[in-house]
């Protein structure tokens, strides 16, 4: 069944701007909560946010096998369960009831006050239920950045980089969507000069400019997922910020990695951006070298051309954009990392997330963290607005978006947008 919706030259009934991330080549998915305090799930063309439990209840996906409630829920993990077949077949059904040429609805004023909402009337909530959630190391610039700030510069990266999509088991209780506040979390550190660890306040909160990918049910344990057959379990993509404390990560990650650095919150955008979507933005990912076993050896085109960028805006709301990367920088695969996670029969599930690592480019400008762009405090990022940034300051504000383009047609993610609000006061009862 071919993803009819991606024709550059379909058009859609609905007022869409030109540079809009959501065309009707795009349709999203997500969850919302609508104007009379109905959570439902919907999808979104221009600045319209579309309730798909009221389209399904009226009809309009009448000869497609859903069950009766599989939009009236909270969380799209059932519809992801339902699988690809499901997911093409209510995208085309929903391209087809927005087409220019197709009055059926658009000519039905009852069912279209049922269906549509401004997305200012409409609140955005967590999309899936996320059970697991892995954050992998792919970026070959930003791992050998890293590298050569905490150990030798000639040897950047670890021996095992370049053989396998290195990653850490994340937190899935502290993934907010875009909008929600974060606290600068409280932990230890041992600062230089230090002769004990200290306690209190992380001075060195980062962001990560990351993209993560949502999985379908796709393995019986201990069965692992071929590579050819991995993009088959990956729903679509979010825009992922993971937030980190440097500070406390430098103490406390020997020897067994991230903890409380990372799993005090992570951000992503709302909308999941399915693969169907971003199909006519595939390109090659870089040259691996040396050649992967087998089992990840890959060829043809499995990375995606997605513009990235990431605005810092201090409390006086003067936003200055402090890094432009590429999701095609990525240095392991998706579907490499899919099949590296499950190679050991691990089980994926519905609603599972795994983030790509920080994306940094090739040029200073280009890094994904603050870590990168400040080169560990040394070089202040300078803002709009006079003042300079080292690290994320308490009441700052980050915002990751990130957008395809071609042949006219802009797929985009939204926004995923976050406060850094003050730690809170820790008192001991």
């Amino acid at each position: 069944m071919p993803a009819k919706t991606n024709d550059p030259n379909k058009k859609t009934w609905l007022t869409v701007s030109e540079n809009s991330d959501f065309p009707i080549q795009n349709i999203p998915f997500g969850v919302f909560l609508t104007r009379d305090d109905i959570i439902t799930i919907g999808t979104r063309i221009g600045d319209y946010a579309i309730d798909l439990g009221a389209l399904h209840q009226l009809g309009y996906f009448e000869g497609i096998p859903l069950t009766d409630d599989i939009f009236l829920q909270d969380t799209l993990n059932d519809f992801i369960s339902d699988g690809k077949k499901t997911w093409r077949s209510v995208r085309n059904r929903i391209g087809e009831i927005f087409d220019i040429r197709n009055d059926i609805l658009q000519n039905n004023e009852d069912h279209k006050k049922a269906v549509l909402f401004s997305m200012e009337e409409v609140e955005m909530k967590l999309p899936v239920q996320i059970g697991d959630y892995t954050d992998f190391y792919s970026s070959k610039e930003h791992a050998t950045n890293v590298g050569s700030m905490f150990r030798d510069p000639e040897n950047a990266l670890l021996p095992n980089w370049l053989h396998l999509p290195v990653a850490y088991h994340g937190r899935s209780s502290t993934i907010v969507p875009s909008g929600t506040p974060v606290r600068r979390p409280l932990g230890q550190t041992y600062p230089k000069g230090a002769n004990t660890p200290l306690f209190g306040p992380s001075k060195l909160v980062d962001f990560e400019l990351e993209m993560a990918f949502i999985t379908t049910d796709a393995n019986a344990l201990g069965e692992p997922i071929p590579l050819e057959e991995a993009e088959d379990y990956i729903f679509g993509l979010v825009l992922f910020n993971d937030w980190s404390a440097r500070d406390i990560q430098k103490w406390e990650y020997v020897p067994l990695g991230p903890f409380l650095a990372k799993n005090f919150a992570s951000t992503i955008s709302p909308w999941i951006v399915t693969l169907d979507a971003l199909e006519p933005f595939r390109v090659q990912s870089p040259k691996q070298d040396p050649e992967p076993l087998p089992y990840l050896r890959q060829y043809g085109e499995h990375s995606f051309d997605i513009t990235l960028e990431v605005d810092l805006t201090p409390n006086n709301g003067i936003p200055t954009t402090v890094t432009r990367s590429n999701f095609k920088h990525m240095y392991w695969t998706m579907a490499q990392q899919m099949a590296h996670h499950t190679i050991n029969g691990c089980k994926v599930n519905s609603g599972d997330m795994m983030g790509s690592g920080t994306i940094s480019g090739p040029s200073p400008d280009s890094y994904g963290s603050l870590l990168e762009l400040s080169w560990q405090g040394t070089k202040p990022v300078k803002l709009k607005d006079g003042s300079e940034r080292k690290f994320i300051e308490d009441n700052d504000t980050v915002t990751l978006r990130g957008y395809c383009q071609k042949e006219g047609i802009r797929i985009g993610f939204g926004e995923a947008s976050t406060q850094l609000l003050p730690a809170l006061e820790y008192k001991r009862k």
